[in-house]
């Protein structure tokens, strides 16, 4: 069982920093590139540039709780996974692909 998860290429849970620019002011946020990639495909269906998509969080979230994110990486690492399991239930619903079934990420090298 644990040789789909031992066996994850390094590269995916290799950190990578990317500054981002929200309102003008320069952020910088450090996730695993596997986390890069699932934000690239998320905002991708959403036919924005990842900065655009984590700005549109970032501003959505502070409209809902009225203020700053303490732990601004942590918040999207769990929207990566909350995509990545709406969507694995969406895909059993549908008899596309088990629930079980291993994640199969798409290595995506962007330019920081």
């Amino acid at each position: 069982m644990c040789n789909v998860y031992v066996n994850a290429d390094p590269i995916l849970y290799e950190s990578r920093t990317r500054a981002l620019r929200i309102h003008g002011v320069v952020t910088t946020v450090r996730l695993e590139n596997l986390f890069w990639d699932v934000l690239q495909e998320i905002a991708n269906r959403e036919d924005v540039t990842t900065t655009q998509f984590v700005v549109k969080l970032h501003d959505e979230l502070i409209a809902l709780r009225g203020e700053e994110p303490l732990n601004f990486a942590s918040f999207l690492r769990v929207c990566c996974l909350r995509y990545l399991s709406t969507s694995a239930a969406r895909n059993e619903a549908a008899g596309d692909v088990p629930l079980n079934a291993p994640f199969q990420p798409r290595v995506v090298k962007t330019a920081v």
